[in-house]
């Protein structure tokens, strides 16, 4: 623990936020396989799992960083947590979050909320007047705390078994 200012800051939490590299492919990938596996299939079946499993090999979280905003949380050299923000279908000035994702040992530990607070300071963010979230069932109270709402209305799984969340700025 270390005196700053005046605050405590407990060194072991600090975290770095950067941008995503190709040399992160693997350890995002298996960040995110680890995730679907061990917190998601709460709320999933084993199949659906899988079949997203398949989406988030080092080759499908390279393709996904090639048409977003994609970030890595850090704590030292390990990645903790990433996210990634997008334009919604090719619109100005709509956006969308992707692949949020935090290691199951670091989730309540202030890394989702960096994603977020890094994705709401992003260009693509910041011109958007709505921003969207194919939120999972698992994510989707977390969502509802950092402010987004039921796109619609609509509080239910879609025919992708995700729950659609929605910021107008």
């Amino acid at each position: 623990m270390y005196k700053l200012g005046f605050g405590v800051v407990n060194m072991s939490e600090i975290y770095n936020v950067r941008r995503f590299k190709s040399s992160d492919a693997d350890e995002v990938s298996s960040l995110i396989i680890k995730t679907l596996r061990t917190t998601n299939s709460k709320d999933y079946s084993p199949e659906y799992i899988e079949n997203d499993v398949k989406m988030f090999s080092p080759e499908g979280v390279m393709q996904r960083a090639s048409w977003t905003h994609f970030y890595v949380v850090c704590k030292g050299i390990t990645i903790v947590g990433c996210g990634a923000i997008g334009p919604y279908w090719n619109k100005e000035d709509e956006s969308s979050f992707f692949t949020i994702f935090v290691l199951p040992e670091y989730q309540g530990k202030g890394v989702g909320r960096k994603i977020i607070e890094t994705l709401e300071q992003d260009e693509f963010f910041l011109r958007a007047k709505r921003i969207e979230i194919p939120s999972s069932i698992t994510a989707c109270e977390f969502y509802k705390k950092m402010g987004y709402t039921y796109k619609n209305g609509i509080n239910v799984v879609d025919e992708e078994q995700l729950i659609r969340l929605e910021k107008f700025r």
